[in-house]
C-alpha cells in the first residue's frame, strides 16, 4: 500500500524528466488532477488527460521542454508529508527560489498556488514546491 501518493507523483515526474520521456502516467485521484491542472496553468507541463485503463485510471502528463531542449521543471520537492504535515497562514507562505518557483497548497478553498492563496487570503497545507 502506498502511504504518500503525492510524493509518488512527484517522483514519477522527476524520473520521467531524468529519462527524457515526453509523457508520464500517474494513478488518478482528485488531488493529483488538481496538481496537474496547476502544473499546466503555470506552464510546467504541456497538458494532461485522464486515461481509463484499470479501476482507478491514470492521469497522463505531457512534459514540457524549453526551445533549447532543457526541462522546464528543474526540481520538485514534497514539503508536507503524511507523517509531518506543514501548515502556514496566508502571511507565512514562503517564496520558492526567490519567487522563481511555485508552491502548491491545499486550502479550505481548494488546491491552489501560494501566490493565489495570498491573493485569496487563505493559508493551508503546503503540498510541494516546484521550480
Amino acid at each position: 500500500m502506498m502511504t504518500d501518493p503525492i510524493a509518488d507523483m512527484l517522483t514519477r515526474i522527476r524520473n520521467a524528466l531524468q529519462a527524457r520521456h515526453s509523457k508520464v502516467d500517474v494513478p488518478n485521484s482528485k488531488l493529483k488532477l488538481e496538481i496537474a491542472r496547476i502544473l499546466r496553468d503555470e506552464g510546467y507541463i504541456q497538458n494532461y488527460k485522464t486515461v481509463e485503463e484499470n479501476v482507478q485510471g491514470n492521469i497522463r502528463l505531457f512534459l514540457r521542454r524549453a526551445a533549447n531542449g532543457d526541462d522546464v521543471i528543474e526540481g520538485l520537492e514534497r514539503v508536507s508529508s503524511p507523517g509531518c504535515r506543514i501548515y502556514c497562514s496566508k502571511d507565512d507562505i514562503p517564496k520558492v527560489r526567490g519567487g522563481l518557483g511555485i508552491n502548491i497548497l491545499s486550502t479550505s478553498k481548494g488546491v491552489m498556488t501560494g501566490k493565489h492563496a495570498i491573493e485569496t487570503g487563505v493559508g493551508g497545507e503546503i503540498l510541494c514546491n516546484i521550480w
